[in-house]
């Protein structure tokens, strides 16, 4: 089976006294994986380690096979990184600067100079590859961050929110390209990202974070299947008084956003329309949910805390 792509035992990292990272233990296998969370989730931090740019504060972990403290040089020639913040040469052109990227992951000149033209062209660069970057829109200079972190065609690429400031034609544009990449095989990709919409049929891996803590880990559909279906509640108004009966009635509900949600017992939906008189709420949608990513996060967000033993 060969090395996890991914792997950290015990992984915690601390700012001073903020914990960003808390005894982060995980093993992900080749694919595409959405590292996601809320901004603060500890998703920079992680891949930040994963790449040798920072020490944990205990803990070990590996990229391929290589630890990033003991081989930084090796990782970050079988890796590419998008980072989420502008770190570009605004007086290169395109070419030169996806060109000297390249260079820098250990490809030869002439082959450099080749694989950027190719690679702009990819990403839908190739008109404005002669232009300074400091000339570039928000989406321009997002797909040239892409084009240098694919550039020496690295077997995994962290990708961290690859999405963000685009607008959403430029949101699709940019995961049809991930998705494009995704499905040349024998190429990885972690995508960090804290829209949850985002790793929805582009990741057959989720890694869930928050608060520096993993929530859960492993393939999509197996952490689906475990979840019971939800039925999915919308009313006119205010959905808080049809919420409180449906609790004073034994049953779990939760709020998404105007949406009630809850596991609803098999011929029990009287209760919700019982509920909805009792309250005089107006019920416009009733149904049984999808399940999602972004309800499995939530889900677990907010289920209550373990008690602790005796």
């Amino acid at each position: 089976m060969g090395a996890p792509l991914v792997w950290t035992e015990s992984v915690t990292h601390r700012f001073g006294e903020v914990e960003a990272l808390s005894n982060l233990s995980v093993e992900l296998v080749p694919g595409t994986i959405g590292l996601v969370g809320p901004n603060g989730s500890g998703k920079t931090t992680l891949i930040r380690l994963l790449l040798g740019l920072l020490v944990p504060t205990s803990g070990r972990l590996a990229v391929l096979g290589w630890d990033p403290q003991q081989d930084p040089l090796l990782v970050r020639e079988r890796v590419g990184y998008m980072p989420e913040h502008d770190c570009l040469m605004p007086d290169l052109t395109g070419v030169g600067f996806v060109a000297y990227m390249g260079r820098v992951s250990g490809l030869p000149r002439e082959a450099a100079m080749s694989r950027a033209h190719d690679v702009l062209e990819f990403v839908g660069l190739r008109e404005e590859r002669y232009r300074r970057i400091r000339e570039y829109s928000v989406g321009m200079r997002q797909r040239i961050k892409l084009a240098q972190a694919i550039v020496h065609d690295p077997p995994l690429c962290f990708l961290d929110e690859p999405t963000s400031g685009l607008d959403p034609k430029g949101r699709e544009e940019m995961l049809g390209l991930i998705r494009s990449l995704s499905r040349l095989g024998n190429h990885s990709f972690v995508l960090s990202t804290h829209l949850l919409p985002d790793v929805e049929g582009l990741c057959d891996q989720v890694l869930l974070l928050n608060a520096g803590r993993s929530l859960a880990a492993g393939p999509v559909q197996d952490l689906l299947a475990v979840r019971d279906a939800e039925t999915v509640i919308r009313v006119k108004g205010d959905p808080t008084r049809l919420l409180a009966a449906l609790g004073s009635r034994g049953l779990r509900p939760r709020l998404a956003g105007r949406e009630v949600r809850l596991a609803l017992p098999a011929g029990a939906q009287q209760l919700v329309f019982q509920s909805a008189f009792e309250t005089q709420t107006q019920v416009r949608y009733l149904d049984t949910s999808v399940a999602t990513v972004e309800d499995l996060f939530l889900t677990l967000v907010n289920a209550p805390a373990p008690r602790p033993g005796p």
